[in-house]
Order: structure tokens, then sequence, then C-alpha cells
């Protein structure tokens, strides 16, 4: 089972090593490594061309956001399972990916996720946040759930069905789609109960209220392309839920 792992970057110089090294190093070999780049400023580049040999597509050029290379590296990719891992995050071991392939393996599952840690943007050794994902109930999405998006590794021919990214949104396009595979669609989803990912803190969503506003409306039009209505309290519980992850 071929892997393809997509990383979306932009100037990101002080963080894009600790990424690419987490997913050369990783003990299951059979690995398309893509990396996106948005034409960059700084020295990504000169960084990632240092590490060339381990990467399989390099692409840097404009684009319209992160989840338009993201798309891209979509289209690129050739494995037969696909995982996308931002140039701020790491993976937690190098045993990883060799664990997401046996669970996906062993449950026949078209879309498996885990568990992840939010870190210190500098020191990553302290853990700010623990996203403990929990087992998959389309029910839960009502309640405010949702898995962490780093943490998810999909099929191929799952985006091939439902489409990518849709670009009309902003901040919420990772949670449309994921809405997208496991609300409205009958995709086998399995848990892997294990961190796999850190994430450094500083996500724009919930930099600011007006931010967390703008989100929640993007949020409710994520459930609205996809035909589907919320509680009424839906969405008020999705951020509320993270408070718990302090504790």
């Amino acid at each position: 089972m071929k892997v393809s792992i997509i990383t979306v970057a932009y100037n990101s110089q002080a963080t894009i090593s600790d990424t690419i090294k987490s997913v050369i190093n990783q003990t299951y070999k059979d690995i398309e490594y893509i990396i996106i780049d948005g034409a960059s400023t700084d020295n990504t580049m000169s960084i990632i061309e240092a590490y060339k040999d381990n990467i399989h597509t390099i692409v840097s050029e404009p684009d319209s956001g992160l989840y338009d290379a993201m798309n891209k590296g979509i289209q690129y990719a050739t494995g037969d399972v696909i995982g996308i891992l931002n140039s701020d995050d790491y993976y937690e071991n190098n045993a990883v990916i060799e664990k997401i392939v046996n669970t996906i393996k062993q449950s026949n599952a078209d879309v498996c996720y885990a568990d992840l840690n939010y870190v210190h943007p500098v020191n990553t050794s302290k853990v700010i946040r623990r996203w403990k994902s929990g087992k998959f109930r389309k029910s839960s999405f009502y309640y405010g759930w949702m898995p962490p998006h780093p943490t998810i590794f999909v099929k191929k021919r799952v985006y091939n069905k439902v489409g990518l990214f849709n670009l009309g949104l902003k901040s919420a396009a990772d949670y449309e789609l994921i809405l997208r595979i496991f609300l409205k669609s009958n995709f086998t989803v399995t848990y892997l109960p294990e961190t796999i990912v850190c994430m450094r803190t500083g996500g724009n969503s919930n930099a600011s209220l007006k931010n967390r506003i703008k989100a929640n409306k993007e949020d409710r039009m994520a459930w609205k392309m996809n035909g589907i209505k919320p509680y009424f309290f839906t969405l008020f519980l999705k951020p509320f839920r993270k408070i718990f992850q302090y504790f």
C-alpha cells in the first residue's frame, strides 16, 4: 500500500525541516512525499532542496492559499492512501505511517484518523493541548465533534468520489470536506487511539474573537453546502469542546 504525504508550505523556514525529517525518517518505506510551496520568499525552498533526494515531487509556484495548495498535492498524489502534514506540524514518532497502514489493512477502512497534540511553537516538548478524538459516530458531529485534520488519512478513491477542498471557504474548507467524507457519505472509518501528529500553536481561526465569529459563520456554511442541518447548539459546542483539551 503506497502512502502519499502532502506538505503545503509558505515562508516556513523556521519549521519545515522538522516536518520533512519526520516524514523521511518513517519506518514505513512505501511513501510518496509531495511538497507544494506557494512561492516562498524566505529560505524555505533552499531547505527543501537539501532534502530533495527523499522528496518525490516538489512544486513551488503562486497559489490561491492553503486549500488550493492542498488540492494541487492531492492531484499529484499517486498513492493508495493520502495524508496531509502542514509545514509547522510533524509526526510524533517514526512508526506513525506503519501504524496507520496496519490499522487501515486490519479494518479494511477507507478513512483513518487519530489523536493530536498542540505544542509550544518554540519549545515543542511542551504540550499545550491534547486532542483525544475518540471513536467515530456520525451523531457526534451534531454535538460539536470533529477529528483533527492533520491526523486523517484517506484512500485516493474517496477523493475521486467526493472531490477536493472547496476554495469558496477560507477557514472551514477542511471542516466542510470532513463533513462530506465522514457524515454525508458512508465510507468505512476507523480510529487509531494514539497521538500521531504534533502541531505548533497559533491557528488563525482561533486567534481572536472576530476570527472565531467568522469561522463559526463558515462552519454553518459547511453544513449548508452539504444539505445537512446542525442542531441549534452544534456550532457553539464545537469551540467549547476544545476547552477540555487543556486539562
